[in-house]
């Protein structure tokens, strides 16, 4: 039990550090760049999605090594063991979306439950820093 405590602990920091990184660094390029406000706000949502695509993929990539390995429980259901598929059932529980054609078994399900948690919390900071964003650069207009 701990050593799914702490990979699960991991795969969240990992996430956490990577949504920071991509928001500080948008933090600091959107205002050097020399082009329209409107255009600013487009790279700043751009660049928001992207961090969270790649937390999407880091959770599956957790899940693609611990399905293949014994003793941390598997996907089943709609689920052909695929890079992918565990892309695309991190996207649903990242998002909390969960359309429950892909199900955990074993101790993926506390991965899927902090993902589900981590992607609440970081979604939430993403529209907080693109509202905090709108208004510096929508008052500049």
């Amino acid at each position: 039990m701990l050593s799914v405590f702490l990979v699960n602990s991991l795969v969240v920091i990992v996430a956490v550090i990577i949504h920071y990184e991509f928001l500080y660094r948008l933090t600091r390029l959107l205002p050097k760049l020399r082009v329209r406000h409107r255009f600013r706000l487009v790279l700043g949502v751009g660049g928001a999605l992207l961090a969270h695509a790649v937390e999407v993929w880091l959770f599956a990539f957790a899940y693609f090594l611990m399905h293949g390995a014994d003793g941390w429980g598997r996907l089943a259901g709609n689920f052909d063991g695929s890079f992918m598929a565990c892309v695309y059932f991190s996207f649903t529980t990242f998002t909390t979306l969960g359309f429950g054609d892909i199900e955990p078994l074993g101790e993926l399900r506390y991965l899927t439950g902090i993902e589900a948690l981590t992607g609440l919390v970081l979604i939430t900071w993403t529209a907080s820093f693109l509202f905090v964003e709108m208004q510096r650069y929508w008052r500049s207009s």
